[in-house]
């Protein structure tokens, strides 16, 4: 499988995996034994690990850790913030998170292209319109905006962690579109083959 030219489009040093503190090392192996791959937005934060420890702990405490929200809806979260920004790699990255989470190629596309003309149950509708309004409209947000999640069965804590993941792509979305940066190909392929019922 071909590898992009670049990880992305600045001039700083990609640091081989031998170069890194014991600790990243060790989050790396497990990475690739785990999922066949190290993903590039890791790669490309080697230059600094003052800057990819943070960078890490955030992201696994967001979408890996406890929470109210399932993985899979935590990583739809991610699919339709990153399709609102047109963020390349998170789409790429992500929607293949959907797809093998979810079992369902065309829900990953779907979310990919228009979240809006999947069939979805209502609570996680309302859920990824919440995430929307975080991206495009995040001061027009009030009190009858997280009541409405409420209504769908949202607590609180639940709230609290939508408006995370949905900021927190919005983050690496504009990180990711600001400076190039390039998904992994073997994300393309990923849980692509489901036979229609």
């Amino acid at each position: 499988m071909s590898q992009p030219k670049y990880l992305h489009a600045l001039d700083l040093p990609v640091k081989d995996k031998s170069e890194l503190d014991p600790d990243i090392q060790e989050a790396f192996n497990f990475l690739e034994q785990e999922h066949g791959l190290l993903p590039n937005v890791l790669k490309s934060y080697t230059f600094d690990q003052n800057k990819l420890r943070p960078f890490m702990q955030m992201y696994n405490d967001l979408m890996l850790a406890d929470s109210p929200l399932s993985m899979l809806e935590r990583e739809m979260i991610g699919v339709v913030v990153s399709a609102t920004n047109r963020c390349l790699y998170c789409l790429v990255a992500h929607g293949a998170a959907v797809r093998q989470l979810s079992g369902d190629p065309l829900l990953g596309e779907l979310l990919v292209m228009n979240y809006r003309t999947a069939e979805l149950p209502v609570r996680q509708r309302a859920m990824l319109d919440f995430a929307i309004k975080v991206t495009e409209a995040s001061h027009q947000i009030s009190e009858a905006d997280r009541e409405g999640l409420r209504q769908h069965g949202f607590s609180d804590r639940a709230i609290w962690d939508i408006s995370a993941v949905a900021a927190f792509f919005n983050m690496t979305n504009r990180m990711a579109s600001a400076i190039d940066m390039m998904p992994n190909e073997e994300y393309h392929y990923r849980a692509r083959t489901q036979e229609p019922s």
